[in-house]
């Protein structure tokens, strides 16, 4: 068994399809699978081969899925590459596997599981999205930058931008991945990047959630106060708001 690894981001993992399709063209698709690096279970009699990525196989696998297959499949694999799910990369191998012989007909094959599996995840990453959007808390840094922490275990943020960047055009702000240290940066009325961040970064950009002003005070009280005792349902709470998602979010802390 091949096994082709790679890191974990969306433009690796297509580097990553491109070369284990190229192997597979030899030695046939049921001999290689695909892991993220970090997530593999190393085994002595499998051979391990690391993806670097390469702009111009990114740019033909995605042109391919999008062109030979249909938007709705390249959605379908954007966000299971997105997911923390340990299957997710091979997953999507399986499911272009059979978009690429069916075409666009593959994303109604409700009964197929690689098709099922893959709808799965992307369901998960989608519904983890819209959590983030409605839990994301912003502090104010010397009324200059707002900073959101969050850790989703998919690599939503930049999704989650998105949104904030609709709603928020005009202001300098950035949402933080503490997982996997990295950030959307927005500028005012400008385009959104992403940077990376060393420990060192982590470890100064976590004393901005030390910072409080007038507001934060105000909205724990306004949490508190419109509170119905006769209608306190901890366990309700728990499934509309997940506790592993409370972490950063002001009203609990």
């Amino acid at each position: 068994m091949y096994i082709f690894t790679c890191e974990n981001t969306f433009e690796d993992m297509m580097c990553c399809i491109y070369h284990a399709w190229e192997k597979a063209l030899k030695v046939g698709h049921g001999c290689v699978r695909l892991e993220k690096r970090g997530e593999e279970q190393i085994s002595l009699f499998d051979e391990y081969i690391y993806v670097e990525y390469n702009e111009e196989e990114y740019k033909k696998v995605v042109r391919s899925i999008r062109h030979k297959i249909s938007e709705e499949a390249y959605a379908c694999v954007y966000y299971a590459c997105l997911s923390s799910e340990q299957d997710a990369l091979d997953t999507a191998y399986r499911f272009l596997i059979k978009g690429f012989k069916i075409g666009s007909d593959i994303t109604f094959m409700r009964n197929d599981p690689d098709v099922m599996r893959i709808k799965d995840i992307r369901r998960k990453v989608l519904h983890e999205t819209r959590y983030f959007m409605e839990f994301a808390r912003f502090n104010s840094i010397g009324n200059k930058v707002y900073v959101c922490h969050l850790e989703p275990e998919s690599d939503v943020i930049y999704e989650v931008s998105l949104h904030f960047a609709d709603r928020m055009p005009s202001e300098n702000w950035l949402i933080i991945d503490d997982n996997r240290k990295k950030s959307v940066v927005h500028t005012t009325d400008g385009q959104m990047y992403i940077r990376y961040f060393t420990d060192y970064d982590m470890s100064v950009l976590a004393k901005t959630e030390d910072v409080n002003d007038e507001y934060t005070d105000m909205w724990k009280i306004f949490f508190e106060t419109i509170a119905i005792k006769q209608r306190y349902n901890p366990e309700c709470q728990r499934n509309l708001m997940p506790v592993w998602m409370r972490k950063h979010v002001t009203e609990f802390q």
